[in-house]
């Protein structure tokens, strides 16, 4: 009797495939991260658009008002800061304390006619609003222009 190896074809199809056999593998790595809450801080973000603002909402629980940092350059308007989180537990027969920290940054592209001097922001609940007015430009009307 002969014994032959079985192929899954699964498996063989990603040796073929080559680089993208090594990025599966990447990304099954960063899969077991995705249990940490810090590992990629990521805040979710809600945007509108109003009838003189556009509205930002960024959801940062957890994250004090004094640990944000908006700005705007070149059109671009962004959201950073930081993230500490610590939890303890204490027990009869344990103590124990665990302690995440990590960054996070989002940046948006604004439309051109927004008013960038008077964009406003407030914190409360850990959600972050951000208010950006748009420029107030006049419909033009016709006009008849008299010749002197």
């Amino acid at each position: 009797m002969l014994i032959s190896r079985y192929l899954n074809p699964v498996e063989s199809y990603r040796r073929k495939r080559g680089i993208d056999f090594f990025n599966d593998f990447l990304s099954s790595l960063d899969e077991g991260a995705k249990g940490d809450a810090l590992a990629d801080f990521k805040p979710a973000v809600n945007t509108r658009e109003g009838k003189d603002a556009y509205h930002v909402d960024v959801d940062l629980p957890g994250v004090k008002k004094e640990d944000i940092e908006i700005n705007v350059e070149n059109n671009v308007l962004t959201v950073s800061g930081k993230r500490e989180a610590k939890s303890e537990v204490k027990e009869e027969d344990y103590y124990r304390v665990e302690s995440s920290y990590g960054k996070f940054q989002r940046s948006f592209t604004l439309p051109d006619k927004v008013d960038t001097e008077n964009i406003r922001a407030a914190c409360e609940d850990g959600v972050l609003e951000v208010v950006i007015p748009k420029l107030q430009i006049e419909k033009s009307s016709a006009k008849k222009i008299e010749i002197k």
